[in-house]
């Protein structure tokens, strides 16, 4: 986790100055830059020297840029789309990547209502009408919203907002969202609905879903012949959430009575299939375009940065669990604890990892386990992939086919507050360790293989299996001595007497492959690691 240092946070998109007065008050250098958001080549040779980057829709963030920004810790969208940010190779490079889901949520709502009131009643058709002088009263014959079944795609933030104002419309709403648990659902005074169903009673259709590989067309050519005859669509989310081609044939037949888009597939959207149909209403993406939705996400994504880059506080990132500024200095020795866990385990683990298994026990239990979870497979898969972290480690598991699993209890086994247990499952045998944190906020092994010891690591340690016998350490301390290694601490643990032991000791400096040899060769000792922190 960032630890509070001067740090530098570039703002390559136009930002409302309360932002850069907020970074600047929490003592981070803020250059606001907007020019940069357009010039690829001026922003790469930029970024290597900054922390953080807050940018709007402008700033193309991706994969060749991210490789010069080698000290960037941390991206901030002001505004809820990240489709002009690689999320995957900002993880893979350790960068959390925030965006700010609520600031702008009621004004791109309200949008969406408005797009479709004025379908409703053809507003912007009879505006440029009357104002032509024509005084065509006869021809625009509008319809009524009351009564009418509105169509929710997505029911997160903004469609929820949206749903709620269809409810005050007198609409019935129904909402198709695989995420929308039934409890969520009534709470909203909704119907939960699967697409088709939608498809087939919607008498409006608003979309509120983010672009990715299976929303986009969401609204195909075929999910269009299964709407409504008379249908109405408002689009105020994502470009290329609906096949614009397929819609414009669908208008051209009068399927589709009528749509309203803030965004296109391709913006600034100069030329498009759907432009000029007389039932067609069109914004230059406005959504999130008022005073109040500006102000509101620049100051968030401000704070939100700084919080992190101050703190280790993460909020709104869509790659990695949140982390509150107040539970962010409990975590860290945690964080530090399950990490040390993982590199431990995994350092002696030479067979394929099949599985990682955590059990949070006692106080660990309240704690953020996401985090930890990902801090303790970052340790374990370090040793076999040297650029995995934090933000990427459970994506780059997964992708391995590395089973992780957690669990909690509430009761610890053992004198201690907290505890956690980490095993790794590896296809000769799996191991395991346990730890805590004590009062003084460094954390310890206090278990080896079933074995009960306590011990603070260091940088340089030394890992020995032995059977619980005289000599051994009599043994050991000649052979550290001829060779000139320190021993600063010296931890010794065994399941019964005269049987298996462990002793966990931290050496000076690195130990050589033929003092390990020599190590080995002691009578007693079954097998001797060097391991590194």
């Amino acid at each position: 986790m960032p630890t509070t240092t001067t740090k530098k946070v570039l703002i390559s998109d136009t930002l409302s100055p309360a932002a850069v007065a907020i970074f600047r008050e929490r003592g981070i250098q803020a250059d606001l830059r907007p020019e940069l958001g357009k010039d690829k080549e001026a922003l790469a040779a930029a970024i290597g020297e900054y922390d953080g980057l807050a940018v709007r829709s402008t700033t193309k963030v991706g994969a060749a840029l991210l490789e010069r920004a080698t000290n960037l810790a941390v991206i901030g969208r002001a505004g809820i789309g990240v489709d002009t940010i690689d999320v995957p190779a900002a993880t893979a490079r350790g960068v959390i990547v925030m965006n700010t889901p609520h600031g702008n949520a009621v004004t791109t709502a309200e949008h969406a209502i408005a797009l479709m009131l004025s379908l409703a009643r053809q507003i912007p058709q009879a505006d440029a009408s009357t104002q032509a002088g024509r005084w065509e009263k006869n021809r625009f014959l509008g319809i009524e919203l009351t009564a009418k079944t509105l169509g929710v795609i997505g029911c997160g933030n903004i469609g929820a907002i949206v749903a709620d104002r269809g409810i005050g419309l007198r609409m019935r709403v129904i909402a198709y969202d695989p995420f929308l648990t039934p409890e969520r659902a009534v709470a909203l005074g909704v119907e939960k609905v699967e697409l088709d169903e939608l498809l087939r009673r919607a008498d409006v259709i608003t979309l509120h879903v983010p672009l990715t590989e299976k929303t986009r067309n969401i609204l195909s050519a075929e999910a269009l012949a299964r709407t409504k005859p008379g249908v109405r669509i408002v689009n105020c989310a994502r470009g290329g959430l609906v096949d614009e081609v397929a819609l414009r044939a669908a208008l051209d037949s009068g399927h589709v009575a009528g749509a309203a888009f803030d965004v296109f597939t391709e913006e600034p959207a100069k030329d498009n299939v759907l432009f000029g149909h007389p039932n067609m209403v069109c914004t230059p993406h406005l959504g999130a375009s008022t005073t109040e939705a500006q102000e509101n996400v620049a100051l968030q994504v401000a704070e939100q940065m700084a919080d992190y880059l101050l703190h280790g506080a993460i909020r709104n990132a869509v790659n990695f669990p949140s982390i509150s500024a107040e539970e962010a200095p409990r975590l860290r020795p945690y964080v530090s604890l399950a990490e040390q866990l993982g590199s431990f385990l995994g350092q002696l683990t030479e067979a394929p990892i099949r599985g990682i298994r955590l059990v949070y026990e006692g106080e660990a239990a309240e704690l953020n386990t996401r985090a930890l979870t990902a801090a303790a497979v970052t340790g374990a898969l370090r040793p076999f992939l040297e650029g995995v972290n934090m933000v990427s480690a459970i994506e780059v598991a997964r992708a391995r086919g590395i089973q992780v699993e957690t669990a909690t209890r509430t009761t610890v086994e053992g004198p201690y507050a907290s505890r956690l247990h980490l095993t790794v499952e590896a296809e000769d045998m799996p191991r395991d360790a346990a730890g805590t944190v004590f009062g003084d906020g460094r954390p310890r092994f206090v278990e080896i293989r079933g074995i009960a010891l306590e011990a603070a690591v260091a940088p340089h340690m030394l890992y020995i299996r032995n059977a619980d016998q005289p000599g051994f350490i009599g043994r050991f301390g000649t052979l550290m001595g001829e060779a000139g290694v320190n021993v600063a601490t010296f931890h010794l643990g065994r399941d019964r007497p005269g049987g298996d032991a462990i002793c966990f000791a931290a050496v000076d400096e690195p130990v050589s492959p033929d003092l390990l040899r020599a190590i080995e060769a002691i009578p007693q000792v079954k097998r001797a690691r060097a391991v590194r922190f």
